[in-house]
């Protein structure tokens, strides 16, 4: 890879970038800062939401209830001031509900189209897997089209627009699994754990200094939605050199020959992969993708889309511990 000739350090860079992501920068900076009002530790959580806003894409979010999955994405929507809407996924949920319906108007003879709650800019599906397959399936084909088609007639989503979708995980009573093909319109995977001890002292101890306060009362918006629309456009221009797009197409393609696995990943984890790692380096301040920016997308990538064989999964294998030994085995370019 050409490297600056400069400071290359992510801490101090004194080269000087193709694009100017000073701006970009500044606002996730912001914007974490906000989120930190309210939300402790979770880190991880907040940087793959704010990747994925950043790469247009949308996240799979898993996790017990109680961890904030769904505070962070309203928290989110606000600090950046974009519509918000919360849909609750229930066994008797119909597509109607979720994409809206035509209304006869007697007044003027026709039928309007009233809009559904998925006509928003941050969606928050809560327990996507406690609606059956045709409620999933309409919602699934908006995530990927941006677009509804009702009588005929094509209603646009407004940019930015993405699907944030809370699942329990699935050994819980009264949830279906996801089908693969479905898994795989999300960029991310987001595996949330519980706090450790100290942390959990601190949600504690914050929620008792609140005294029935709205938590979202605390956050200040940051940015303009549009903004968020401009910086894609620059994270689009990010540089990636052809050798770290064979390292991206060398991990994906020993996905589907490992043989701890029964299913690999499909050409779209690819495609993931680099929008990610490009929104990765952006954050950091570089106008270039690295080996480690690449690293760190993988997992969340890859972790939904790949199956584990019954075998290995009956020895408690998982598929992040599959997908760390593909990244260790397959060589990093230099």
């Amino acid at each position: 890879m050409d490297m600056p000739n400069n400071e290359t350090n992510s801490d101090n860079l004194e080269f000087e970038n193709r694009i100017n992501l000073s701006e970009l920068q500044d606002a996730v900076f912001q914007i974490k800062q906000q989120l930190q009002k309210v939300i402790v530790g979770q880190k991880q959580m907040m940087d793959l939401l704010l990747v994925a806003l950043l790469a247009d894409g949308h996240v799979l979010i898993e996790g017990v209830p109680g961890v904030a999955k769904t505070i962070t994405a309203k928290l989110i929507s606000k600090t950046i001031d974009i519509g918000f809407s919360r849909i609750q996924f229930t066994p008797d949920l119909m597509p109607s509900d979720i994409l809206g319906t035509s209304i006869f108007n007697v007044k003027t003879s026709e039928f309007e189209f009233k809009k559904g709650p998925i006509f928003s800019n941050m969606i928050l599906i809560d327990e996507i897997n406690r609606a059956p397959a045709k409620t999933q399936a309409a919602l699934f084909e908006v995530m990927e089209e941006k677009q509804v088609t009702m009588d005929g007639k094509t209603y646009k989503m407004e940019e930015p627009f993405v699907v944030l979708a809370t699942q329990n995980p699935i050994e819980q009573e009264g949830t279906y699994r996801l089908p693969e093909a479905q898994l795989d319109r999300f960029l991310f995977k987001v595996i949330i754990e519980y706090p450790n001890a100290e942390e959990e002292l601190e949600i504690i101890i914050r929620e008792h200094a609140l005294e029935n306060t709205a938590k979202i009362s605390k956050i200040e918006t940051v940015i303009k939605g549009a903004k968020i629309v401009e910086f894609r456009a620059l994270v689009n221009q990010i540089k990636i050199e052809e050798n770290l797009l064979k390292y991206i197409a060398n991990v994906v393609v020993n996905t589907r020959s490992n043989s701890f696995l029964y299913l690999g990943a499909s050409p779209r984890a690819s495609i993931a992969i680099l929008s990610a790692s490009k929104a990765f380096a952006a954050i950091e301040g570089r106008d270039f993708v690295t080996p480690e920016d690449i690293k760190r997308a993988t997992i969340p990538v890859l972790q939904h889309r790949v199956i584990v064989t019954p075998e290995r999964e009956m020895e408690g294998v998982t598929s992040t511990q599959i997908i760390e030994q593909i990244i260790e085995a397959v060589e990093i370019p230099r």
